[in-house]
């Protein structure tokens, strides 16, 4: 089932995860072993999360990888689909 105008996974690993335990970006980001900029880039939106994170993130906080992975996906389709009608693409199908 999609999800309508799904948070990007940065939103949720800020409210889920870091606001709960009263973690600063920096200490946050030391644990991950990721750099503060990398790290906020995510929690600010300004990049997303890769399967290396997910694993980091899945390590750190008791979660699968790949529920991370499936944050990313579907806030990605769902920011791409409102573009899909700049899209030129031609149906194809057999003859």
């Amino acid at each position: 089932m999609k999800m309508h105008n799904p948070p990007h996974p940065g939103e949720v690993l800020k409210e889920f995860c870091l606001e709960p335990l009263d973690l600063s970006v920096t200490r946050a980001a030391e644990a991950l072993g990721v750099s503060r900029k990398t790290l906020s880039a995510i929690l600010n939106g300004r990049a997303g999360i890769s399967p290396e994170m997910a694993l980091r993130l899945s390590k750190a906080f008791g979660t699968s990888p790949e529920s991370w992975l499936n944050q990313q996906m579907h806030y990605d389709l769902w920011q791409t689909e409102k573009q899909v009608g700049k899209l030129d693409v031609e149906r194809l199908s057999a003859a």
